[in-house]
């Protein structure tokens, strides 16, 4: 594959550069919100990015908060236990761009040309840019015995996320399609109340090490359940924007970080915080 090391991703199953197998991952995405691909790394990419998480999970920086669907600050204009204002838990570790070695996987993955092409098809976008601050593109994600996210919306129109490895039990991703339209501030609290209370049936995606995820969050509710079992769930976020020089906010890179890390010289725009 061109712009890439050979051996990296499975040419065969997932030929990024063939016109057909970009029309038919944009079409599925198109259509169901989601795109999986299954087996996209080889096996030997997946194991050197878990090499490298189990070596720098040491520099992880924890975070358990309680938020609501939203993330967003409580509105007093509805009760506590309206579905605006009530609340769910999360609790993860991250490192971050700086902290995952520049020569590996991950950031060769996230770097190369052929890879931002077939993203860029598949998305309908015009160009792929990295965050301006030094710790938002590339995320490494470590959930542990009982650690989740909890349900919610994301703020931006696409997540590209790669398992790494799952969880002996538990982890799983659930999501209710469509719930809302927040194009049209349509929020849709009768069924974001029943997703919160379980009474809505859910989707499931199977995600086994080596997969390839592409989720339209924005108007579908979605979770990772709590992680069962001895195996550390680790998960890889890689993060684009379509404007160049955005840089998440300060209090959301202190939220998700712990720190601000640096901002390039095309910063500082502020990128919409995401539950990451």
């Amino acid at each position: 594959m061109e712009n890439l090391p050979n051996g990296f991703i499975d040419a065969a199953r997932c030929p990024l550069g063939d016109a057909q197998f970009r029309a038919r991952s944009k079409r599925i995405l198109d259509e169901q919100g989601v795109l999986v691909l299954p087996q996209f790394l080889t096996q030997e990419a997946v194991a050197s990015i878990r090499r490298d998480g189990e070596q720098h999970q040491h520099l992880a920086f924890y975070t358990a908060s309680r938020h609501n669907i939203y993330l967003k600050p409580f509105d007093p204009q509805f009760p506590a236990g309206h579905p605006r204002n009530r609340e769910v838990a999360s609790s993860k570790g991250c490192i971050t761009t700086d902290q995952v070695p520049q020569g590996s996987a991950l950031h060769r993955l996230y770097d190369a040309p052929a890879f931002r092409d077939f993203l860029c098809t598949v998305l309908d976008v015009r160009a792929l840019f990295p965050y301006a601050d030094s710790l938002s593109s590339v995320n490494l994600h470590f959930a542990s015995e009982g650690q989740q996210l909890g349900w919610h919306y994301d703020n931006s129109s696409f997540a590209v996320t790669l398992m790494v490895q799952s969880a002996e039990r538990g982890g799983v991703f659930e999501y209710v399609k469509g719930v809302r339209d927040a194009d049209k501030g349509e929020a849709n609290y009768p069924l974001s109340a029943n997703i919160l209370d379980g009474t809505v049936p859910v989707q499931t995606l199977t995600m086994n090490a080596g997969t390839l995820v592409l989720f339209r969050g924005r108007n579908s509710m979605h979770r990772v359940t709590p992680v069962q079992g001895n195996t550390t769930r680790m998960l890889a976020v890689l993060a684009y924007n379509t404007e160049p020089g955005v840089a998440l906010s300060e209090s959301a890179r202190m939220t998700f970080y712990g720190r601000l890390g640096t901002v390039g010289a095309d910063g500082p725009a502020q990128g919409r915080a995401e539950l990451r």
